[in-house]
């Protein structure tokens, strides 16, 4: 696959994860100091990862959940809350997966992940 196709495949991907808002946002906020990030993160992180076949992407989901909420990436993790649900899981399914962050990462990385997903949980609801 070229550099192009990845990108284009990533930025597939990256909009029905994240949503067409969030990827517009950001593009819009993209400059010249931010603008090889945001190719980076679209033909790798999207392009690459979450276009492969291995996993399906409620299971990316549920991992990324887990890693963002370990590493205290409370805004991220917020906006990985809603693709999750884009993605199918469902607010008990995120509830589970912090659960298990509760066990191996410690209950203080949990109480703040619950926090930033109740809080996005409740924004979504309404």
């Amino acid at each position: 696959m070229t550099d192009q196709q990845r990108y284009e495949a990533g930025m597939a991907v990256r909009r029905q994860v994240l949503g067409d808002a969030h990827v517009d946002r950001a593009i819009a906020g993209t400059d010249e100091f931010t603008a090889d990030f945001q190719d980076l993160i679209t033909r790798y992180a999207w392009g690459e990862i979450w276009t492969r076949e291995g996993l399906d992407r409620r299971t990316r989901s549920c991992i990324t959940l887990a890693v963002l909420a370990t590493l205290h990436h409370d805004e991220e993790l917020a906006m990985h809350v809603r693709a999750a649900l884009r993605n199918g899981l469902t607010p008990d399914e995120v509830k589970e997966v912090l659960l298990q962050v509760a066990v191996y990462a410690g209950v203080p990385a949990a109480n703040r992940a619950f926090k930033v997903a109740q809080e996005t949980l409740r924004q979504e609801a309404q």
